[in-house]
């Protein structure tokens, strides 16, 4: 098809209301991310909302922080407020899931609309770097004379560090009911209180503890991958006789009310950002393993991890 027939094409569509959202001139894109700043969602959705850009897909991405609940409250706002927005997504993942398992909030991911995910994430367990505790033989051993002497200090309930505390205790034999999580609205003040001493282990993706275990602020000391991690000279818990791996995901949603024309629109944007020089940035320097699924694949996805997810936590005696 020749260019001037192809933009005519176009602007019939346009005309006729039918133009798909990546191909319309100044899609000005709402990101609600529910979580604090500083953690993997605000992370994950600022770098995806450059990528958008970065691809051409978007022409603004305005961002709108809500922490709390395991992203809970997020959800809900987004729920209530973008209804039928097509412009409108919703940064979440496997945390969400576990604090709905967890929380039973009055919102829950059913009710808006799956279009993609995006990265896997494995989690990192950290000592502070004055902690008398410097390994995590040290840390079980601490946790099997007397477990809420052990705090960990993570994400929300219901979160792939909470779940994987849970499932460590159980696994080494001590009662998982019985662990001392502390949790946190965002990355930011997880980190803080890590480096304060205020928790004696922290979890999170790799890439939020970074700059501090490059600094020699943070002891890492087991990753939650199946392997070890390339570049990284961390042991997984299970290299330490601990049966015990989960990874941690990521993806975005849409707006309750749209179409299906309208959320294939949005993940053909999503697949198209994903091929962006932005986006090949972000998973190098973050450390993120690409996951790609949209459309029917990722809710089936959702479905199934939702169903494996209550499963492990009731076996870690969370639920």
């Amino acid at each position: 098809m020749r260019r001037d027939t192809f933009l005519r094409f176009l602007a019939g569509l346009a005309a006729a209301g039918a133009l798909p959202a990546w191909a319309q001139a100044g899609v000005n894109l709402k990101m609600m991310i529910p979580a604090n700043p500083g953690g993997g969602w605000d992370t994950t959705g600022r770098a995806l909302g450059k990528a958008m850009q970065d691809a051409g897909v978007a022409a603004s991405v305005t961002y709108e922080n809500k922490g709390g609940a395991a992203g809970a409250i997020g959800l809900a706002q987004f729920y209530n407020a973008s209804r039928g927005d097509p412009n409108a997504l919703m940064v979440m993942g496997a945390v969400m899931l576990g604090g709905i398992i967890t929380g039973k909030p009055p919102v829950s991911v059913s009710q808006v609309t799956p279009i993609a995910r995006l990265t896997t994430e494995y989690n990192v367990f950290v000592v502070p770097a004055g902690s008398p505790l410097k390994t995590m033989a040290d840390v079980v051993e601490q946790l099997k004379k007397d477990p809420g002497s052990v705090k960990w200090g993570g994400g929300s309930r219901g979160s792939t560090e909470h779940i994987a505390a849970a499932m460590i205790a159980r696994d080494v034999g001590v009662d998982a009911s019985k662990i001392n999580y502390v949790p946190f609205r965002g990355g930011g003040e997880a980190t803080a209180a890590i480096l304060g001493g205020n928790v004696t282990v922290g979890g999170s993706g790799y890439s939020e503890f970074a700059q501090y275990i490059e600094a020699g602020r943070m002891i890492p000391i087991a990753v939650t991958s199946e392997q070890r991690l390339k570049g990284i000279a961390v042991p997984t818990l299970r290299e330490q006789g601990i049966n015990v791996a989960i990874g941690n995901w990521r993806g975005v949603y849409g707006a309750a009310g749209i179409s299906e024309a309208q959320a294939k629109a949005l993940a053909d944007m999503i697949v198209k950002a994903t091929k962006s020089k932005a986006w090949a940035e972000a998973l190098e320097k973050n450390g993120w393993t690409p996951a790609l699924l949209t459309g029917k694949e990722f809710a089936d996805f959702v479905d199934r991890d939702f169903a494996a997810l209550r499963a492990t936590m009731v076996k870690a005696g969370m639920v």
